[in-house]
């Protein structure tokens, strides 16, 4: 291996940046058909469903453990959507248990989170992001390929929040004419819960979700709308790399995200990976391709740890940055493969 690694012996990419987050994927299968992601006249009923092409729980683990060799400390868990896996409380008590990881999390589209919420938190997750783009049920039905039912996403919040999950936060991908009426409605319901809302620039992943630029709505714009109507300021990172802009509501009532990969790329800080549920590592949410890791895991953590330190020692991934050029990757990972 010829890996550059930092003084703590954890390797770095070609841009300096180390491995600090996984996104690690469960399952391709979900069972909602967001237009952003996942369309339903792009994507068949049954995708996703075949077990024999996804890592197995001894698998995973040791995968998780390779990763955390190299410093990785943070981890989540999506898919597809990931509560469609049979047994997860058992997979999270086994990676709660892996050294290293000290922010274990899961990212859902809620419907299924009412009956899991207690088995999660009691098998050693910590926290949870919920898909949310509307809080109107026909609009919500619509919007999930007629698929989701708002009702079930609201009982699994509750059901959540009984489980001890204080701080939940919600995911909103806001696209022009379709839901940016939203903001103010989301926000009047979750400001002084504790809970966090995150808007999310509508981003060009994968290749069936028919980006077109002028869906976007910059954050600037949604922050001073929001701001008209409860004045905000901006707070400090959590830590570096932190892809969210965070602003408080000056009467205390909480906070609330920005996440802006299109008009304000944060390429230069991002320390994450992602992993596939068939095993195959991106090393950029925008990559075209990915490398099968699947093969290395039978010869254990450390064959994978070196395979990986060799890979990300490559990466030069800064693709929100060149966004339009015409050296930027034209064909990418579809986003229900490596979960957003």
């Amino acid at each position: 291996m010829n890996a550059v690694l930092r003084p703590d012996g954890a390797p770095v990419d070609r841009l300096g940046r180390p491995i600090r987050d996984l996104r690690l994927s469960v399952i391709e299968a979900c069972n909602f058909r967001c237009g952003y992601c996942m369309p339903a006249d792009r994507v068949a009923d049954d995708y996703g469903f075949d077990a024999a092409s996804r890592l197995s729980f001894d698998e995973i683990e040791t995968l998780v453990r390779g990763f955390a060799r190299l410093g990785m400390h943070k981890l989540r868990i999506t898919g597809g959507e990931p509560l469609l896996r049979k047994g997860l409380p058992a997979l999270v008590a086994r990676l709660a248990a892996v050294p290293g990881i000290d922010d274990l999390a899961l990212t859902t589209n809620g419907s299924l989170l009412a009956r899991h919420a207690q088995a999660l938190r009691d098998a050693g997750l910590r926290r949870i992001t919920i898909s949310l783009d509307t809080l109107d049920p026909a609009r919500f039905r619509a919007l999930s390929g007629g698929r989701g039912e708002l009702a079930d996403v609201l009982a699994g919040i509750d059901a959540a929040e009984r489980a001890g999950f204080a701080r939940l936060k919600f995911n909103c991908v806001v696209q022009r004419g379709v839901n940016d009426d939203e903001a103010l409605p989301l926000l009047a319901r979750f400001r002084g819960s504790g809970h966090i809302v995150r808007f999310i620039e509508y981003m060009d992943v994968g290749t069936c979700n028919g980006w077109e630029r002028a869906r976007v709505v910059p954050s600037a714009d949604l922050r001073d709308r929001i701001h008209a109507r409860w004045p905000l300021r901006p707070l400090d990172a959590n830590y570096r790399g932190e892809v969210a802009d965070r602003y408080a509501f000056e009467d205390g009532a909480g906070e609330v995200g920005f996440v802006s990969s299109v008009t304000a790329p944060f390429c230069g800080d991002c320390h994450r990976a992602r992993v596939s549920a068939d095993g195959a590592l991106y090393t950029c949410l925008f990559a075209g391709h990915g490398t099968p890791l699947r093969p290395l895991l039978a010869d254990g953590e450390l064959a994978l740890a070196d395979r990986v330190a060799d890979l990300w020692s490559r990466r030069g991934d800064r693709y929100s940055e060149l966004r339009g050029r015409p050296a930027s990757p034209r064909r990418h990972v579809e986003m229900f493969l490596v979960g957003g």
